[in-house]
């Protein structure tokens, strides 16, 4: 279970009660005028970054190692999103958990990540073999 979605509501009603407690009517504004602009900064950064990333191509990455390097569990998507500025294309079933989401960039290199429920639990690089450049150097 997230307990976030549990104690957010209830640290909020706490602090306006709290806030009614300390100085009636003009503490609830006061309280109810924080808990709105903190809600309104969440939004205005899930828009921008949902922007961001509807310029893109969906599933692609600047570099698909450096996002390997970034990577770490317990982020959620919109992190994520945010880190690659692309939706992931999706690789898993519509409404099925995991999600399991691949970005890929212009060399091959792809990363394929697995949500459990908004959450990064495990992710993966590939990267595509490295063909030489030109037969070995010949003995002198």
């Amino acid at each position: 279970m997230n307990w976030q979605k549990i104690a957010i509501p209830i640290l909020g009603a706490g602090l306006v009660a709290a806030a009614w407690q300390a100085a009636g009517w003009q503490g609830v504004a006061l309280a109810a005028g924080g808990i709105v602009m903190w809600a309104l900064l969440h939004f205005t950064r899930m828009m921008k970054v949902l922007q961001r990333a509807s310029a893109r191509p969906i599933g692609y990455c600047d570099s698909a190692v450096m996002l390997n390097a970034k990577l770490r569990p317990g982020v959620n998507l919109l992190h994520v999103l945010a880190m690659t500025r692309s939706l992931g294309e999706l690789q898993s079933p519509k409404e099925a958990q995991p999600e399991i989401f691949r970005w890929t960039d212009a060399g091959g290199s792809h990363v394929t990540c697995e949500f459990a429920d908004g959450k990064l639990t495990k992710w993966e690089l590939h990267r595509p073999p490295v063909a030489p450049d030109g037969p070995p150097p010949a003995a002198p």
